[in-house]
């Protein structure tokens, strides 16, 4: 079952993986620095993708780090929500609508999809990226 809120009476985290944790904040930089190459290129499928992947991969490393659950695709959303409420940051709303716009570009085809709207949607992925990240460290 998803987790809708945070659970504030559990502070310690038996299954604090910093490896893992690491793991996740370097491939997400490798994916937004990768969505930024397929957008030169002009694959805006990978482009878009890649940035989806990026946000998703921060978020799995928030999660590991606050000891959230996130084993399926619908636990982003359950993340940045809980990120939302220990944080109180009204942005996330936009940047997580943003973040799964990548994923839906996906599955749309080319026509209609533009370069300059997805370049915006990848630099709102990197503000996410951003914010998430000092979530990830210990005592934050």
């Amino acid at each position: 079952m998803a987790q809708s809120q945070i659970d504030d009476t559990n502070d310690s985290n038996e299954f604090f993986d910093p490896v893992a944790i690491e793991d996740y904040r370097r491939k997400s930089r490798e994916f937004l620095a990768r969505s930024r190459a397929f957008l030169s290129e002009g694959d805006l499928h990978q482009a878009s993708e890649k940035g989806w992947g990026a946000a998703a991969w921060m978020t799995k490393a928030v999660a590991v780090a606050k000891n959230w659950q996130y084993d399926q695709h619908a636990h982003f959303n359950v993340v940045l929500n809980n990120v939302l409420l220990m944080t109180n940051n009204e942005r996330l709303l936009d940047l997580r609508e943003i973040a799964n716009g990548l994923h839906r570009n996906y599955y749309t085809r080319k026509q209609f999809l533009n370069t300059h709207i997805i370049r915006r949607e990848l630099d709102a992925a990197a503000e996410l990226l951003d914010i998430l990240e000092p979530l990830t460290q210990t005592g934050q």
